[in-house]
């Protein structure tokens, strides 16, 4: 139920998006993106610790292992941008890889000032690399880091985990070809795709035993408590991990235990959910390797080398902008 007609542009956008997601018709919805404020993404680096979700230690062992052969692809001189930073922690490897007497530029692109910052306690010592923060959305920043290369210079794009998997599959592929159009032919783009694997592994790695996911989508209320003035009682909603097998994805929603109303007066909405209704918070589409290679033919880029990981089936990318 809306409760004042007002324009998306009179909010922030945090509330416009809220008001977006928790108005829609069908399925409710709050973009991915806001899991990740501080204690979200705190949260989240434990999750990266846990057993049951190999994702990121999948990630971070294909750039120990083969960062110097991704890095002997690269021409010099060569900025790194990277969509979705996080706190820089695995992306030392690649930055070492090509570090030497220039020095190497790295732009992270974050929306989240607490990531930035952690990056630079990560990165910030080591030596010649020079830490150029973008607090923007990752086309925005690309944008600027892009009008920031040197000249005559390469610019590598870092996509690493497995960001791309929470668009779908169509998104993903435009968002691919928006990527390129900011990129020069023989640009290139490091790329991380979560492969296949079977459910109930994939299950377990989103509803872990411990509780810890189910606190960082739980969190994404809470913030919407923070921020938007809101009063979702936390209690009353249930952490749910499902498997999408038409999309290929494991789907993140949080369902509500009963029926209730929810003000959130920064929004200038107020909702009614039913009892078992839910509000989808995030989608992890899963690959096959060759879909890659079929992505980047289709966005303007040619897939140069790829690297699987087999103990968490896992793929690195090295697609070059043609």
């Amino acid at each position: 139920m809306i409760t004042h007609a007002i324009t998306a542009g009179q909010l922030t956008e945090f509330a416009a998006d809220v008001r977006a997601g928790l108005t829609k018709p069908v399925q409710k919805e709050l973009p991915s993106k806001y899991l990740y404020d501080r204690i979200g993404s705190t949260l989240f680096e434990v999750i990266s610790e846990l057993p049951e979700y190999g994702l990121t230690r999948a990630d971070e062992r294909l750039l120990r292992r083969h960062a110097r052969e991704i890095a002997a692809r690269v021409p010099r001189p060569v900025s790194v941008a990277e969509l979705g930073s996080g706190s820089g922690k695995k992306t030392r490897w690649i930055l070492e890889a090509l570090s030497g007497p220039q020095r190497t530029f790295y732009y992270p692109i974050e929306i989240s000032p607490a990531a930035l910052a952690e990056v630079e306690r990560e990165l910030g010592r080591m030596d010649s690399i020079s830490i150029v923060g973008l607090e923007r959305e990752y086309l925005d920043g690309l944008l600027e880091a892009a009008a920031r290369r040197q000249p005559g210079g390469h610019l590598m794009v870092l996509f690493l985990g497995s960001t791309i998997g929470n668009f779908d599959r169509p998104q993903g592929l435009e968002f691919l070809r928006q990527v390129r159009q900011l990129l020069l032919p023989g640009d290139s783009l490091l790329l991380g795709t979560d492969l296949e694997k079977p459910v109930p592994q994939l299950l377990d790695a989103y509803d872990d035993p411990l509780g810890v996911t189910a606190a960082f989508n739980l969190n994404l209320l809470a913030r919407v408590n923070r921020e938007l003035d809101a009063g979702f009682n936390l209690r009353r909603f249930a952490h749910s991990a499902r498997f999408n097998p038409e999309a290929r994805s494991v789907e993140m929603h949080l369902r509500s235990i009963e029926r209730q109303s929810v003000d959130i007066p920064r929004a200038e909405i107020q909702i009614e959910i039913a009892k078992d209704e839910t509000i989808w918070t995030e989608s992890s589409h899963k690959y096959a390797p060759d879909e890659v290679d079929a992505m980047a033919g289709q966005s303007g880029f040619c897939c140069d080398a790829q690297w699987i990981d087999r103990e968490w089936p896992f793929a690195e990318s090295l697609l070059i902008a043609e």
